[in-house]
């Protein structure tokens, strides 16, 4: 089925942000404008603003109040409401999905995609395929999970999900993209809190770590598609167009970093490329239980502060302690913090 992106402008792959340019914090935004995105947001979601609270961890006043502008949503509660809402982060801030003051912007086809003017019903349920998909492939990986299970899951017919969707390969291209809104409302959420550029970075790269439950299916979605980009020219582009976002990412931070006299002498391109392939590298090792979370948060963030910043922050050292190196990480680590769940989500 033909759907239409998120907004009508097409933000160009080369649109760094101006080091000039004024970044916006979650902090200065409360209009009426933002609190009638947040209520319309709520309205074509499909699901009842109590069971939204819900479902994000907010009691019904406290969600009332920030739906009204009366309270701000903290970073957390931001990310969560526009993970079980469909909508961006971007969107419900600035009335765009390609808004890049905080991070890189991705391209609108790097998104999932959406039909505004299709049923409410409809919509819904297609994200709810493309959501349960998610959960399937990074849990089961690509060739264990069929079109039956996906159904199944998402609580559909099979012709529902052949509707939607012409094969498994575009199911999955779309899981790829909702792996792209994850980080990208996340790091809007998150960034937009932080004013100096070398404690934004680093809690940049710590955002993205394989740690908690929702990031290690990311990055299971991650590996299998450079997997499957290894061999065939589709997926080498779907990976190339979601890719250069998290690369412009690391490289506006980087930059700011390097334009606020924070940095020692380094070539830009060159740190941008070193940081990610070590993030990535690691990223694989944590996955294939070679090595721990901790023990990548902490090689990471000495590298950062031994390769690239002027001054280390406090307390950042290397742990060369024996109970930390290669020891195989627990997928099912119990998350303590709150993470939506799709599968719960009732309609209004």
């Amino acid at each position: 089925m033909d759907t239409q992106r998120q907004d009508d402008a097409q933000p160009g792959d080369e649109g760094l942000t101006s080091p000039q340019a004024p970044r916006r914090t979650t902090r200065s935004i409360r209009s009426p404008e933002v609190s009638a995105r947040f209520r319309s947001a709520v309205g074509g979601s499909g699901i009842a603003q109590r069971e939204i609270g819900r479902l994000i961890g907010m009691d019904e006043s406290k969600l009332s109040k920030s739906l009204s502008g009366q309270r701000r949503f903290q970073s957390d509660e931001l990310f969560d409401f526009a993970t079980v809402t469909g909508v961006t982060v971007s969107w419900l801030l600035t009335g765009t999905d390609s808004d890049d003051q905080l991070t890189a912007a991705p391209a609108l086809s790097a998104l999932p995609a959406r039909n505004p003017g299709a049923p409410r019903e409809r919509e819904r349920s297609r994200r709810r395929i493309v959501e349960e998909a998610w959960d399937l492939f990074s849990q089961h990986g690509y060739e264990r999970v069929r079109m039956a299970d996906i159904a199944k899951a998402a609580e559909v017919s099979a012709p529902a999900v052949h509707y939607h969707f012409t094969g498994k390969w575009e199911i999955f291209a779309e899981a790829m993209r909702y792996s792209v809104k994850l980080a990208y409302d996340r790091q809007l959420s998150e960034l937009g809190e932080i004013d100096d550029p070398a404690s934004r970075l680093r809690a940049l790269v710590q955002m993205q770590l394989p740690e908690k439950p929702v990031l290690r299916r990311e990055w299971s979605i991650w590996v299998q598609m450079w997997a499957a980009a290894a061999t065939d020219e589709t997926a080498r582009a779907e990976h190339e167009n979601s890719y250069s976002r998290w690369e412009r990412t690391m490289r506006d931070q980087i930059r700011d970093c390097i334009d606020a006299g924070l940095c020692r002498p380094v070539v830009l391109d060159d740190a941008v490329l070193q940081l990610t392939g070590l993030i990535d590298g690691l990223g694989i090792r944590v996955l294939s239980g070679l090595l721990t979370p901790q023990r990548m948060r902490t090689a990471v963030l000495h590298w950062i502060d031994g390769q690239l910043l002027l001054d280390p922050a406090p307390g950042d050292s290397i742990d060369t302690s024996p109970n930390d190196t290669n020891t195989p990480d627990t997928p099912n680590t119990p998350d303590t913090t709150h993470t939506p769940d799709p599968s719960e989500r009732t309609a209004s």
